[in-house]
Parts: C-alpha cells; structure tokens; sequence
C-alpha cells in the first residue's frame, strides 16, 4: 500500500483522513505544520500528499510547489471546504490529481486516492 502524506491545518480533519485511509492499509502520516510536513517528505518516499488549500502559514497550491521541489513525481489530493474554479485549476496547474471538498465523503475520499495511486 502507499506511503501517504497529510497536510491539514486543522487537526481533526487530517485525522479523519488518516483513519479512513489506514483502514484501507495505507501507511499515513499527519500533519498540521506546513515545515513538519516538508521535513518528513524530505526524508520519506511519499507518494501521495493529501493538502488541504487553507494552511497556516502558506496555501495548499504553495505546499504542492514545495512538495514537488522534493519529489517531482509525488502525487497529490487537494482538499477545500472553499471550492473555487480558480484554486482548482491552480491545484490542477501545479501537478494536482484530484480535488475533494469537505467535509470528507468516505467513499469519495477511498475512491480518488485509489484512482490517483493506480494512474
């Protein structure tokens, strides 16, 4: 299964992901620092990054530019309680696969990693 980064400022809504996802057998890790996220991506071969496109310090399309300066080939999910056409097509734009808005729909959420992961 895959290696899987989460990045969301809010700490309840990554571990929802998290939970969801590992049930699935994924290895998850979870974030809500934009600086732990890339360190750990730095040091560890993910190959998906779920952001979330409000942060802390920075924007989730910010967060995916650094992410592939680490790894050009990471795949990504963003995700949004804010749906916007433009932030879509930025996310999209940046090498983004998908885009979920919140809350979190289970077998959506099941449904785009497995689509992303196997493409």
């Amino acid at each position: 299964m895959a290696n899987i980064l989460v990045l969301d400022d809010i700490s309840d809504a990554g571990v929802l992901v998290k939970r969801i996802l590992e049930r699935q057998g994924h290895k998850v890790a979870n974030f809500t620092e934009e600086e732990d996220a890339l360190k750990y991506a730095a040091a560890n071969p993910v190959e998906l990054a779920i952001l979330d496109i409000k942060l802390k310090k920075m924007t989730g399309v910010e967060a995916l530019e650094e992410f592939k300066k680490i790894n050009p080939g990471m795949k990504a999910i963003m995700l949004t309680g804010y749906p916007t056409l433009e932030t879509a097509r930025e996310s999209l734009r940046l090498g983004a696969q998908e885009y979920c808005v919140k809350p979190i729909n289970k077998e959506e959420l099941e449904t785009k990693v497995a689509e992303v992961l196997e493409g």
